[in-house]
C-alpha cells in the first residue's frame, strides 16, 4: 500500500470513529435531556458533550492532515 493509500485509510478510519462518537453523543444527549432524571441525567449530558467535542476534534485532525499534507511525497 502506498503512503497516499495509507493516509486515505487513516483519514477514513478517523472520520468513521468521529461519526460513531457523534451518534453516541447525540443519543446520550437526547436520553439525558428527555428520559433520565437527577444525577444520572447530568452525567449523561456531560458524557455526551465530551463525546461530541471528541468527535469534532477527530474530524478536525483528519481534515487538517489532508489539507496540510506534504504534496511532495
Amino acid at each position: 500500500m502506498t503512503d497516499r493509500g495509507r493516509d486515505r485509510s487513516v483519514r477514513r478510519r478517523r472520520l468513521w470513529w468521529a461519526g460513531i462518537l457523534a451518534v453516541v453523543g447525540l443519543a446520550l444527549l437526547l436520553i439525558g435531556l428527555i428520559v433520565a432524571s437527577g444525577t444520572l441525567a447530568w452525567v449523561e449530558v456531560v458524557l455526551a458533550l465530551v463525546l461530541l467535542v471528541g468527535s469534532y476534534m477527530l474530524q478536525r485532525v483528519a481534515r487538517r492532515e489532508t489539507l496540510y499534507r506534504n504534496e511532495g511525497r
